[in-house]
């Protein structure tokens, strides 16, 4: 009985993370109207009273950035003294890309654009129209800019130096040695961990089911098959027992090689449709664009709705943007991290906020632009389409260019890829995560989060489709979000401390 209750307390944070989870769960599948209700009930009532702090929580972590990268710590390193990068300046950044943006920049990169032009939220302009368009990609590259790699960026600085530098457990509790000591071992630490886990989660199972989404659409798009709730949940039982396979059986390079081979697979498709389509138009919009965003950046970062009650459209946006980034922040922050070691703090920021960011502005542009400039032109009418179903977006685009039925297929490609490699990385960060930072973790706890991963994506799709999904992480985020504040502060004092120490060693050897 010793033993079992001893055993019971090293995995209390798995045990207590996967029940909450299983509730959620079984909420679903007993009441799923119920859970809609609830969870978008909750959200409105968030997104009307707490919209301002996650504007302000995401500018803060903007800014705090920024100031690493170029303030007096930027020359301090991910590591020890000696301690050099593992990966190619190249291939780091193209696996931070891979990590934190390709389900969605796949999902959103024709369907937001379209949506904005159709409404043209917020502008001083009629949707439809040239100046429509212009918002439309704006807003876009907006929302998957500099502010979501902020976040990112904070998660992978403290596991970071929690891990290289004081040679801590990799997990999110350790980010707050600096703090609270030995505490991250105590209820403190565990509470911290709870929350990382069930928030990551619920934005891995968001992400899970975007894709299932998207991907049930390009086989009913390409391949005429049915689309329908038995097709979504057929889909996340194949992916599931291939991503779990994987992960059980450690086929990592495997995923490895997945990962980069899809990462030129984009470019692929990125290059074809910037010279199949409306070339001129969508390199001088990319300047245009260019423009726009450092232009207006600012105004957008602090953007809030003071004299309207109705916060619909930044619900369903940029709230849900900013809370979805925050949920999935502990997993691509622990995977920045792990790639990460060795880097300076300024390469660092260089490489996670303005290089990533680049590339987005890029891929909006292109993607979104194409279907733009058919809208606009009259070549194609699917804006209001894809503003209510936006998992058709990319295959209504990539089927009026020349070579449409492959580029779809390709399209198709990317997203199942994707698709795999985000569940198969997210179930290991998970089994990580609960499992005191062990890096080898039982495949039970890997089986378990696998499960749990799969069965809440497929009963949010079931019970809310896109609305339950966002209604769920927007609900979930905002404690993370607080957490991350007070890492911000934690990140500080151990870059003090070791500004101390390391001034206290010059002055030793000056002497």
């Amino acid at each position: 009985m010793k033993e079992l209750f001893a055993k019971m307390k090293t995995q209390i944070v798995f045990i207590i993370s996967a029940i909450i989870i299983f509730m959620l769960v079984i909420w679903g599948l007993i009441g799923p109207k119920s859970m809609e209700s609830i969870t978008t009930t909750l959200m409105d009532g968030m997104t009307k009273h707490l919209g301002w702090f996650y504007v302000a929580a995401t500018a803060f972590y903007v800014g705090f950035c920024i100031y690493l990268g170029v303030g007096p710590y930027r020359k301090m390193k991910l590591g020890k003294k000696h301690d050099e990068p593992e990966y190619s300046y190249f291939t780091w950044i193209g696996l931070l890309f891979a990590a934190g943006m390709g389900v969605g920049l796949v999902f959103w990169g024709f369907a937001e654009p379209l949506s904005h032009y159709i409404t043209a939220p917020g502008a001083a302009t009629e949707p439809e129209t040239e100046e429509a368009v212009r918002h439309g990609l704006l807003l876009g590259v907006f929302h998957w800019g500099i502010q979501p790699w902020a976040i990112y960026a904070i998660v992978a600085l403290g596991l970071a130096f929690a891990k290289y530098r004081k040679n801590l457990p990799g997990l999110v509790s350790s980010a707050f040695y600096p703090l609270i000591g030995n505490q991250i071992h105590g209820w403190q630490g565990k509470t911290i961990d709870i929350i990382a886990i069930v928030a990551t989660t619920v934005g891995i199972a968001t992400s899970f089911g975007l894709s299932t989404m998207q991907f049930g659409k390009g086989l009913s798009e390409v391949f005429s098959l049915p689309d329908n709730n038995w097709m979504m949940v057929g889909i996340v039982v194949v992916i599931t027992v291939i991503f779990l396979t994987s992960a059980l059986t450690g086929l990592d390079k495997g995923m490895k090689y997945l990962s980069v081979g899809n990462l030129w697979l984009s470019a692929v498709v990125l290059i074809a449709v910037l010279l199949i389509g409306p070339t001129v138009f969508l390199l001088e919009h990319l300047l245009k664009t260019i423009g726009d965003y450092g232009a207006n950046i600012f105004q957008y970062t602090f953007n809030t709705t003071p004299y309207s009650s109705d916060n619909q459209w930044m619900g369903d946006w940029t709230l849900f943007y900013w809370a979805w980034i925050i949920s999935w922040s502990p997993f691509v922050g622990t995977f920045i991290a792990r790639v990460s070691k060795g880097r300076t703090l300024g390469e660092f920021m260089l490489g996670v906020l303005v290089v990533p960011t680049a590339v987005t502005i890029v891929w909006f542009v292109v993607m979104g632009g194409t279907g733009l400039h058919m809208e606009l032109m009259g070549q194609a009418s699917f804006a209001e389409e894809i503003k209510n179903t936006p998992e058709v977006g990319l295959f209504r685009v990539l089927e009026q260019l020349p070579m449409g039925q492959i580029l779809s297929v390709l399209g198709l490609i990317l997203i199942g890829i994707f698709f795999i490699t985000s569940a198969n990385s997210a179930t290991y960060v998970l089994g990580v995560f609960s499992e005191s930072g062990r890096l080898n973790p039982g495949k039970k706890v890997l089986l378990t989060w696998g499960l749990l991963i799969s069965g809440i994506a497929t009963v949010l799709l079931l019970s809310g489709g896109l609305q339950g999904l966002q209604a769920i992480a927007t609900i979930t985020a905002f404690p993370f979000g607080i957490i991350i504040i007070v890492m911000i502060f934690s990140i500080i004092h151990s870059l003090r401390q070791e500004g101390r120490e390391k001034q206290k060693v010059e002055e030793k050897e000056d002497w």
